[in-house]
C-alpha cells in the first residue's frame, strides 16, 4: 500500500467502493485522514462492510467539513451530467480529484532523486496487453517493477514508492479527466477510436481526456504515440513540432522512417533513421494480429526509452504468456478450438479479433455501444455463422441482416453449444469458436472478467462431458 499523508488529521469524502474506492480508503486511513466512505450501490456497500470497512452516508453530512472528495472512475464527474456528490463538493468549494491524482502528490513530494520512475500507458483499445507486456519484459531485464492501475491491482494498493522501482500504469480515460499532476517518464497512446463519448462531451472531449497522459512531461520525457489512428498521427503531429518532449511514433500498418514499425509480422527500431530488425513477432503466439503487434512496437520503444537492450527486449516478447479474456485460447473440444476475447467491449476491439481469423463461429452481444457493429462491418466475410446473446441480439440480428447467417441465442451457455455443434459439423479444419462481444456486459454479467470466466467454465464443462461420452461409446 502506498499511504496519502497530505490529508493527515483532515475529513475526506471517498465516492464509490470498487477497486480503487476501497485502495483510497485504505491509502487514505493508513496516512492519517478521517475518511467518510460511501457508495449508492447498496452491494457495493455490503461488500465493504463485510471486508471490515466502516462507511458514513456523506449525502447527509455538512460538506464543508471535507478537505477533498475522492471519486472512483465510475461515477460521471463532468458529463453526461455530473454526479450528485460532484455537485455538492463544488457549491462548497471542495476538490474533486481521483485515485491516480492522489499517487502522483504522493510521488511529487518526494524529493526528485527519491523518486520512482513511471511509465502510463492509455488508448482507446490495447492498454492492457501494452501495459502487462511493458511489465513482463521489465521484470524479465531485472527492474523492481509494479504493474497496476485500471488493471489488476489499485495504484494505491501497490508496493510503497521508492526510488529504484518502475510503475508501469494503465491509465482510463476517466482516471485522465481526474488527474492534474502525474508526470509520466514514459507516456504510451496508442490509439483513439470512438468510445465513451457520452462520458467526454462528444469526440473532442475524449480526445483531450487521453492526451492528458502528456501533462507535466518535460524534454526529457518519452512520449510514445500510435500512428495508425488519424486523432493520435495529428496529435503526434502537434508534439514534435513543439518539441516539448521526446517523440517516437509506432505503427503496425506502416513502416515508419523514424520509430518503430512492424511490418508483415517483423518489428522494426528505426529511431536512429535506419532500420534495425529487432525480431519476428508472427511466431509469438499469445500476440495475434496487427493490434497486437502494434502493442509489441509499443512496449518495446517504451522499454527502449527506459535504456532495456534490444535483445533483452525480444526475448522477453517471445515469452509473454498473454492475458485472460485478450484473445486467450483456453482449450479445444476435438478439433474445436475456443477463443476468450471477453474484453472486447466494443466494435474496434472486437474487429481487432476478427482481423485475426478467417473465418470463425462468432459469439457477440450484451449492452451494445452507440455505434453497434459498424466498425465489425468490414469483416463480416471472417463470420460463418454469428451466435447473438443479451440486450443487443436483436440489434445485432437487425445490423447483420442477410450478410451473415446468425442464431439468437439470448445465453452465453446455449451460444457456446450452438456454435460448437455447427463447429463440428463444418467440415472444416481446426474451426474457431471466438467470444469477442463488441458489447459491454453489464445485461448479465457483472464485469467483462466475470463473462469471460462463464465462458471458459462452459466449455470446460462441454469437454468434460465430451469425454464422459466417448469413454462409455
Amino acid at each position: 500500500m502506498i499511504p496519502i499523508h497530505e490529508f493527515a488529521g483532515q475529513y475526506v469524502a471517498v465516492f464509490g467502493l470498487g477497486r480503487t474506492g476501497l485502495a483510497a480508503v485504505r491509502a487514505l486511513k493508513a496516512g492519517g485522514a478521517k475518511v467518510h466512505a460511501w457508495d449508492d450501490n447498496k452491494v457495493a456497500r455490503d461488500r465493504a462492510i463485510e471486508q471490515g470497512f466502516e462507511l458514513v452516508d456523506i449525502n447527509k453530512r455538512d460538506w464543508q467539513q471535507y478537505s477533498a472528495l475522492v471519486l472512483s472512475p465510475g461515477i460521471p464527474y463532468r458529463f453526461p451530467e455530473p454526479h450528485r456528490v460532484v455537485e455538492l463538493a463544488r457549491m462548497v468549494g471542495v476538490e474533486v480529484i481521483g485515485d491516480m491524482e492522489l499517487f502522483a502528490r504522493a510521488v511529487n513530494d518526494l524529493p526528485e532523486h527519491s523518486r520512482p520512475k513511471i511509465v502510463g500507458v492509455t488508448g482507446t483499445n490495447g492498454k492492457s496487453t501494452t501495459t502487462s507486456l511493458i511489465g513482463h519484459i521489465l521484470k524479465k531485464a531485472g527492474k523492481d517493477v509494479r504493474v497496476g492501475g485500471n488493471i489488476g491491482v489499485g495504484v494505491l494498493d501497490m508496493a510503497p514508492l521508492h526510488a529504484n522501482a518502475v510503475y508501469v500504469l494503465e491509465l482510463s480515460s476517466y482516471q485522465l479527466d481526474l488527474m492534474e499532476s502525474l508526470k509520466c517518464d514514459v507516456a504510451v497512446l496508442l490509439n483513439i477510436t470512438p468510445d465513451h463519448l457520452e462520458r467526454h462531451g462528444g469526440m473532442q472531449g475524449y480526445i483531450d481526456a487521453k492526451a492528458r497522459i502528456f501533462n507535466n512531461q518535460s524534454e526529457k520525457d518519452l512520449a510514445v504515440i500510435g500512428m495508425d489512428t488519424m486523432s493520435t498521427q495529428i496529435m503526434m503531429a502537434k508534439m514534435a513540432a513543439r518539441k516539448e518532449h521526446l517523440t517516437v511514433g509506432i505503427s503496425s500498418q506502416y513502416a515508419l522512417g523514424r520509430g518503430v514499425s512492424v511490418v508483415r509480422g517483423r518489428l522494426f527500431d528505426s529511431q536512429s533513421g535506419r532500420a534495425m530488425m529487432v525480431g519476428d513477432l508472427n511466431d509469438v503466439a499469445a500476440l495475434p494480429g496487427a493490434h497486437n503487434h502494434q502493442n509489441a512496437a509499443a512496449a518495446y520503444a517504451a522499454c527502449r526509452g527506459l535504456g532495456i537492450d534490444p535483445t533483452i527486449i525480444m526475448e522477453a516478447i517471445e515469452s509473454f504468456p498473454g492475458l485472460a479474456h485478450r484473445q486467450e485460447v483456453i482449450g479445444k473440444i476435438g478439433d474445436v478450438t475456443f477463443v476468450n476475447d471477453s474484453k472486447a467491449t466494443n466494435g474496434q476491439a472486437a474487429l481487432q479479433a476478427l482481423k485475426s481469423y478467417p473465418r470463425v463461429y462468432w459469439i457477440g452481444g450484451g449492452v451494445a455501444k452507440s455505434d453497434g457493429l459498424a466498425d465489425v462491418r468490414p469483416y463480416f466475410g471472417h463470420i460463418a455463422k454469428a451466435y447473438l446473446i443479451g440486450e443487443a441480439q436483436n440489434q445485432f440480428a437487425r445490423e447483420l441482416g442477410d450478410e451473415v447467417a446468425f442464431s439468437k441465442c439470448k445465453t452465453l451457455d446455449r451460444a457456446i453449444a450452438e456454435a460448437l455443434h455447427d463447429a463440428q459439423n463444418s467440415g472444416e479444419h481446426d474451426p474457431i469458436v471466438l467470444l469477442s462481444p463488441a458489447c459491454a456486459s453489464f445485461d448479465q454479467f457483472k464485469d467483462f472478467e466475470a463473462r469471460g470466466e462463464e465462458f471458459r467454465q462452459l466449455v470446460f464443462s462441454l469437454k468434460d462431458e465430451t469425454e464422459r461420452f466417448k469413454a462409455t461409446v
